[in-house]
């Protein structure tokens, strides 16, 4: 999970849905939420927290206020937070001068703004406006639509469009995330009820109309294979499916409570048999791979599920109380196996930090309501888990946390943990979990007086994510990468103790978190434009603004533009998404009207970058002489990366160019296998105590296995060859093994495949002795139990092959304090 929420800039796990901002209360909000085809919740981008604003004012008439910006003073350096020289590039000042557009918005700030991006490279824009009062026993509202077709230079009014209908702001704008200029609007059709759809596939040039046969509950959700087929669950908790773009619907199920698209068109729902959504742990998993034609039960007693990677992940009770294991299958659902992990008791939760085509990454969280937990990593096929990261902090409440992934480098994550004195402290790691380390100091930062406390003044540098927003710290953005921006990291972070951590400065990575150094002073609204070519800054204050920063060598050295004369109470700063834009709109507010102002940097990168600007540079290398230097998992990478010194444009076209070599395996090639864990700055896997003397044995697919071990199993994804080869197999124990936690059953229904066969037994045995039959029938039929293999090693008090009884069924709703806060941790937080 990427970081998971708050304001700033939120990297997806899965596809980009373009960019939203909704501005409302007189305060903007801005918040870059990457989510999937199947969320569908709008067109999402990056995104800033809202400065203090003025009182709000009455919202207006509509006014279209084009105006040419007012000579600003000359570009000139930031203030001093690095040596080196800043010079703009010729005639900067001028370029940008001419391509600065302004439009006015008099709405009053009471009035909710949505923004979405309409296609990659279409320079189409769609704004909406929604306004409501409540009249009486009923209430009033209407919405206004604005398009631009020129990156948001220029805005028209086409509310007409839409009839002025007033569309709700949990749904906004909807485009689809395969850039064929598809776009949705549901809007309300009366005060009673009823709800109609704007349908449009020409970028929002015209809209069709269609009233729909149900009431959506949240934002229709477009298929990732095709756009064309929709899908949308109503207030009453149907299932509705469109596979025409919306122009007619069916209804393909009942009570659904989680729905989800999955690969190759097929669906995932969650629905409970007594129609009760509430009752977590009583709900079947369901699904269908035709449209809804027919359906498949492939787990019953599931608390909840979430898709990631090739991995369906689903968390199912146990039948003692609120106790839930966890399942993972890679076939969507037809094989079932328990991940290797403690059980889950009802003062804990889990949360799936990240899930891709390797490995997961869960949170396990540590007993008694502390706010820290354990970071454990899979083995490919999501079943064996291992300790990765102990004391990993994740919020009681919220359910936030800093775990963030590094998408400019393979490998590498950030967390936060809370030390044994109390301090927070930031870990990274750039092997998937396979060893973490703090964070050295930044090269040109100092640490504080560290006067606050008795430890002595350490300067490791602590990045502030997730976890700093929900603590009301001055973070504005979290941590910020992209795929295209090889090496590059953006964050707010402190050094030291004491007051580096009220006001945190902007600190840039250029190598994908192995070194630091002091960007910007004081906390920044940030983006990244032309795959890192350029990256731009505005101050967070409460205070009005009217400068943008910009840095043209990954943040070494930053430069200053007036965007106007006038300033502004800013909200947020928007580019359009897939990081290759030159535009970006700075949202903000002034006497009483909302504001957008458009600049466009193409004009400031004047040519167009050739090979000259390019140089080659090794990932991961810390010791050039070295011959592992730049081994990581498995391979060395070497990339074309463009010069600091090179003022150019790298393009829409611009591709990462790579070349790789395989290196030899070494320990840090691997993982700690199940039961063994690294001591603190070492390579070297030993056993964990309770573990030593124990048989190591798992089910997988049915069979009952023991692994043999000499503690080492391999990363998943790492391409080494030769060297360090630890000896590991899994033998079959000739011995069936099943999950009776995972029924394909109602769970009204105390049957089962395991306990038809213990029946057939039972019947055999009665043939040959009718004593021994009497005594098997009364103790495990009539009493309607079985008997259970508890084949987890890792169950607390469980001993291994222990054989013991469990309830098939838990029919009890008891929700804990925790669990209540925290049940959104044991659903969807791939973002």
């Amino acid at each position: 999970m990427h970081s998971l929420s708050g304001g700033g800039h939120v990297e997806p796990s899965f596809s980009s849905l373009g960019l939203v901002v909704k501005l409302k209360l007189g305060i903007f909000f801005a918040s870059m939420i990457s989510v999937s085809c199947f969320l569908a919740l709008g067109l999402l981008s990056s995104t800033a927290t809202g400065s203090g604003l003025p009182p709000a004012g009455i919202p207006g008439s509509i006014q279209r206020n084009l105006v040419e910006p007012r000579r600003s003073e000359p570009l000139k350096r930031s203030t001093g937070v690095n040596e080196q020289t800043c010079t703009a590039p010729p005639g900067a000042e001028s370029n940008l001068r001419s391509n600065t557009h302004s439009f006015t918005f008099t709405l009053g700030s009471v009035s909710p703004l949505w923004l979405s991006w309409v296609g990659e490279g279409s320079g189409v824009l769609l704004v909406l406006t929604t306004f409501q009062v409540p009249l009486f026993m009923m209430r009033f509202g209407q919405s206004n639509l604005y398009r631009s077709e020129d990156y948001g230079k220029t805005f028209k009014d086409v509310s007409h469009l839409i009839n002025h209908t007033f569309v709700h702001s949990e749904f906004g704008i909807a485009s689809s995330p395969d850039n064929s200029g598809k776009v949705i609007l549901v809007g309300e059709v009366s005060e009673i009820g009823g709800a109609r759809l704007f349908r449009s596939q020409d970028f929002g040039l015209t809209f069709v109309p269609t009233d729909l046969p149900f009431e959506p509950l949240f934002q229709i959700q477009y298929n990732p294979g095709d756009c064309n087929t929709l899908l949308s669950l109503s207030i009453t908790s149907d299932l509705w499916l469109s596979e025409d773009f919306g122009a007619t619907w069916r209804k393909i199920h009942d009570s659904a409570c989680m729905v989800r698209w999955g690969p190759k068109n097929s669906i995932y729902i969650t629905t409970n048999y007594n129609g009760s959504c509430n009752d977590k742990g009583m709900l079947a998993l369901r699904k269908t791979t035709d449209y809804g034609q027919t359906f498949k039960t492939i787990a019953t007693r599931v608390y909840s599920f979430i898709l990631g990677g090739k991995f369906l992940i689903a968390s199912i009770m146990t039948g003692k109380g609120t106790q839930r294991v966890i399942h993972v299958s890679v076939d969507g659902g037809e094989v079932w196996n328990m991940a290797q992990l403690p059980i889950i008791d009802p003062e804990q939760f889990y949360s799936v930090l990240e899930a891709d085509q390797d490995l997961i990454f869960i949170h396990v969280d540590d007993p008694g309501d502390s706010g820290v937990g354990t970071i454990y990593v899979s083995d490919d096929r999501g079943i064996v888990f291992s300790k990765s990261l102990e004391r990993n902090i994740y919020t009681t409440t919220g359910g936030d946390t800093d775990f963030t992934t590094v998408k400019s480098l393979r490998g590498v994550y950030m967390t936060t943990v809370l030390t044994e004195d109390g301090t927070m402290e930031t870990m990274i790691t750039f092997d998937q979990g396979g060893r973490w380390q703090t964070l050295h100091g930044p090269k040109n930062s100092h640490c504080d007086s560290g006067t606050s406390t008795n430890r002595p003044i350490t300067c490791r540098l602590h990045i502030h994510a997730s976890y700093s927003t929900t603590l009301k710290m001055n973070v504005p953005s979290l941590p910020y990468s992209q795929p295209n921006a090889v090496g590059l990291i953006l964050a707010h972070g402190s050094v030291g103790d004491g007051e580096s951590a009220l006001s945190p400065n902007v600190y840039v990575s250029d190598d994908g978190g192995y070194s630091w150094f002091l960007a910007l002073t004081g906390p920044h609204h940030y983006e990244i434009l032309d795959s890192g070519a350029l990256l731009l800054a505005v101050e967070h204050t409460n205070s009005p603004v009217n400068q943008i920063k910009f840095s043209t060598n990954e943040g070494q050295c930053w430069n200053i533009y007036n965007f106007t004369n006038d300033p502004l109470y800013f909200g947020a700063i928007v580019s359009e998404p897939g990081f290759r834009s030159m535009n970006v709109s700075l949202w903000g507010y002034r006497n009483r009207k909302k504001i957008v102002i458009t600049i466009d940097f193409r004009m400031l990168l004047t040519r167009d970058c050739t090979e000259k600007d390019y140089v080659q540079w090794m990932a991961h290398s810390t010791d050039p002489n070295g011959l592992q230097d730049g081994c990581v998992l498995g391979y060395k990478e070497t990339f074309l990366r463009l010069r600091k010194d090179s003022v150019c444009w790298n393009g829409r076209d611009y591709a990462v160019a790579k070349k790789l070599a395989p290196c030899t395996c070494t320990m840090d090639d691997y993982h700690c296998d199940f039961g063994y864990y690294r001591r603190e700055n070492s390579s070297e896997c030993v056993e964990q105590e309770e573990m030593i003397g124990r048989p190591l044995e798992f089910c997988l697919n049915g069979t009952a296995e023991q692994l043999q071990t000499s503690g080492y199993r391999k990363i998943p994804g790492d391409q080494c060859e030769g060297g360090f080869q630890p000896t590991r197999k899994e033998i079959e124990l000739k011995r069936i093994c099943t999950s009776n936690l995972l029924h394909q059953n109602s769970p009204s229904e105390t049957s089962s495949p395991n306990a038809a066969i213990i029946v057939m037994i039972v019947i055999v045995i009665l043939l040959m002795s009718g004593v021994a039959g009497v005594w098997l029938v009364k103790k495990y039929v009539c009493g309607g139990r079985f008997l259970v293999h508890r084949y987890s090693v890792m169950r607390e008090h469980i001993e291994a092959n222990k054989i013991e009884e469990v309830d098939d069924v838990d029919t009890q709703n008891v929700e804990t304090g925790k669990a209540q806060y925290n049940e959104d941790s044991d659903q969807d937080l791939l973002e």
